[in-house]
């Protein structure tokens, strides 16, 4: 099939280079130039494990290629995906100022009948936003449909998720389109995964649901960290003795400095604005949000108990909000390199993937290329992402090279018996 991918940041990449992957003829488009060219020169513009290999095999056989023409995107496809940002407005909800001009380029250039298929997370509603202004741009009357294909792919997994996701959401209400879409998740659906259809406002909060309930669970679990350290429970044995039971499992159950990224912190604000506007009440993810903007203070709180922060210089380990991504887009580790900062604190940072990134937002901060050389003379750590470079690193080496033995683990990664036997002043999540 032909596609057209209108929007090449993180959704937009993964996405084209997955359908193009299965044989369909793709084409990414963006208004920004910089970028285009990069990834036409086959240089992708973010990290993500095992997209390379498939981005530059798809590129050199012809089924993936990239543009800044709306016309020739827009008219030489059957199929329009929109994957563009929807940050936060000043309200917290959704701002939807790109979906809104994909749609009029849409409108003005389509040249027979497309699919239009909204993949970036919008509110409920969005779909008929689209169709509207879809409408008022056509300089003559030509049929489409507009879909709700919201993504769920994990940065750090995303390659994984694409090529067998746990489920595809078709939210339409026409059978042309449904036909259409799922002609194209044909090859997944024969794989056992299976493809849910429902109307399109179903599969507009199928996807603000998902990301609450994740959501919901770490912030849970945050909350029952500070009853586990009043206490003497540990939170590691609760989330296990949770975990167990069918009904909840185990996922997501972790206690740490709260989640970030791209999708959890928007989302959950972006449906309290949505419950609001709808006249529903939207306590309990107020309370998620509210819970997980105070665990980012955890770590900072934690140390200021063992040191003066003032004139110290502490050493932070992970940038990025989640291993494997060198995504910073709301990380916690922002909020504690700005806590140390304003409390007099110098910093010296390593991550092994999102040091480029960190260092267009951060200033003030100290990078290093190695975990060791960040922690040599500095008078406590704290591990903020837990990537698995960090967990089987010489505690002995990491002992000797603080100036002081303190650790502050932020994501519980290290045994706290062992690093008490080692010698080291240990503070943890929840135990």
């Amino acid at each position: 099939m032909r596609l057209t991918v209108a929007g090449t940041g993180y959704v937009g990449i993964v996405t084209g280079t997955g359908f193009a992957n299965l044989g369909n003829d793709v084409i990414c488009y963006d208004v920004d130039a910089e970028k285009i060219n990069k990834l036409s020169a086959g240089r992708l513009t973010i990290y993500e494990p095992g997209l390379n290999e498939l981005f530059n095999r798809n590129i050199e056989a012809g089924r993936l290629r990239f543009s800044t023409d709306p016309v020739s995107s827009i008219q030489e496809s059957e199929i329009i995906f929109i994957c563009v940002g929807t940050p936060p407005n000043s309200a917290q909800a959704a701002d939807l100022t790109a979906v809104r001009e994909v749609s009029r380029d849409v409108g003005r250039h389509m040249n027979d009948y497309k699919v239009i298929v909204n993949k970036s997370t919008v509110p409920v509603g969005t779909a008929d936003l689209v169709k509207k202004i879809v409408k008022e741009n056509q300089p003559s009357e030509i049929a489409f449909d507009v879909v709700s294909n919201p993504e769920f792919l994990r940065e750090g997994a995303a390659v994984k998720d694409f090529e067998n996701p746990d489920r595809i959401i078709i939210g339409t209400d026409s059978t042309k389109a449904e036909e259409i879409m799922s002609s194209l998740y044909r090859s997944k659906a024969r794989t056992g995964r299976p493809i849910l259809t429902t109307n399109v406002r179903s599969a507009e909060i199928i996807k603000y649901a998902s990301n609450a309930m994740l959501a919901t669970r770490i912030s849970f679990m945050n909350q029952l960290a500070h009853l586990c350290e009043k206490t003497g429970a540990d939170i590691k044995d609760v989330s296990r003795g949770l975990g167990l039971d069918g009904r909840i499992g185990s996922r997501f159950l972790y206690a740490g400095l709260g989640y970030g990224g791209s999708c959890f912190p928007k989302d959950v604000k972006a449906l309290i604005a949505t419950l609001k506007e709808h006249g529903c009440d939207s306590d309990l993810f107020e309370a998620v949000d509210r819970i997980n903007e105070k665990q980012r203070s955890v770590a900072v709180e934690k140390l200021r108990s063992v040191l003066d922060l003032e004139a110290a210089t502490v050493a932070v380990w992970g940038l990025s909000f989640k291993p494997k991504t060198d995504d910073i887009r709301d990380a916690p580790a922002i909020t504690v390199i700005k806590e140390l900062q304003e409390a007099g604190a110098m910093v010296n940072a390593f991550d092994p993937i999102a040091m480029d990134n960190a260092r267009a937002v951060l200033s003030g901060v100290t990078f290093f290329d190695n975990p060791y050389e960040t922690i040599r003379d500095s008078d406590a750590l704290i591990v903020v992402t837990e990537w698995d470079e960090f967990r089987n690193l010489d505690m002995r080496a990491v002992k000797v090279l603080l100036k002081k033995p303190i650790v502050i683990d932020g994501r519980n990664i290290y045994d706290p018996g062992e690093m008490q036997d080692l010698g080291f002043t240990y503070l943890c999540v929840g135990r």
